[in-house]
């Protein structure tokens, strides 16, 4: 299998995300950091094991702290899966970083580019991931701030010269997702953002993988989700959607909880993690906790 190969097979179907565990008095809990890792590959039986900026909050931790839940994962994962490694720095830190998860034997970066007040431009987008693909494979990821995606000529560029790009993130979706997706048209492994509707919104321009919520606390959802894409049983995969991942959100939606705290929350519930999050972000209380296995109760999960 080549690296091509070897990537597309790890990026295919419904992937996890790390979701970075805390005691309630916000320290990073460790041994709950390897039993994450251990219910992605074991249980959720997730192709990669992927690191995000986002879900693996990396908002509330140090560098330091962001090089040792990477190098930890990496531990705990021992080669079973492939790991993809995540950061947010400007251009010379980022490549400094890929060097540090090069020598983790990290498989893929996916590093977020700072743009604070739209700062970045299409050439200096296409030197920082140019740059740090020299080092290692990178994974592109499109959201560079709050609805900013990279804009799609520089990822034109990108396709056009030999990089070390790899793999590409999609967390726009929409209208854009399905521009992207077409002019990948399979070049790179293609992962959706987000949840199962996004993934569907891009089928027929053909994603390999989604990032999925499910996998991190009840991952037969996920697989059973999948399961319908591979038969093309379009009608199965859309009543999945509407049983799981709307009332999801609408459970979110409806008692004001921030959709990470909730997934905290049914870790806790799956016996995977504790519930807790860093401060200032919230957590859920002990009536919300109750609130949540009632949800799960009434879509029989």
């Amino acid at each position: 299998m080549n690296p091509s190969d070897y990537h597309r097979h790890s990026l295919t179907g419904p992937i996890s995300s790390i979701s970075t565990p805390f005691t309630q008095d916000g320290t990073i809990d460790e041994s709950a950091l390897r039993a994450c890792v251990d219910f992605a590959v074991t249980e959720a039986n997730s192709g990669t094991i992927l690191l995000t900026y986002g879900d693996s909050l990396y908002s509330v931790l140090t560098d330091r702290e962001v090089a040792e839940v990477t190098r930890i994962v990496v531990e705990q994962t021992a080669g079973r899966k492939m790991v993809v490694a995540a950061g947010c720095w400007w251009t010379g830190e980022a490549v400094r970083f890929a060097e540090y998860c090069r020598s983790l034997k990290v498989d893929m970066f996916m590093p977020l580019p700072p743009n604070w007040a739209g700062s970045c431009t299409e050439p200096t987008l296409v030197e920082h991931f140019e740059r740090i693909a020299r080092v290692m494979p990178v994974m592109l990821v499109t959201a560079i701030g709050p609805g900013v995606s990279v804009p799609l000529g520089a990822v034109r560029t990108l396709m056009q010269r030999d990089t070390g790009i790899v793999a590409i993130k999609d967390d726009i979706c929409g209208a854009y997702g399905r521009r992207l997706a077409s002019l990948n048209a399979g070049r790179w492994a293609f992962m959706s953002g987000g949840r199962k509707e996004n993934h569907l919104d891009q089928l027929p321009y053909g994603p390999d993988s989604y990032l999925s919520l499910y996998m991190r606390f009840k991952p037969a959802v996920a697989h059973r989700y999948w399961d319908a894409i591979k038969t093309r049983d379009i009608p199965a995969a859309v009543a999945i959607i509407n049983k799981y991942d709307i009332p999801f959100m609408d459970f979110c939606a409806t008692h004001g909880l921030h959709f990470d705290a909730v997934v905290h929350g049914a870790m806790e519930l799956a016996g995977v993690a504790a519930r807790w999050r860093r401060l200032p972000y919230g957590s859920l209380d002990d009536e919300k906790m109750e609130k949540l296995k009632g949800f799960f109760a009434s879509v029989g999960l």
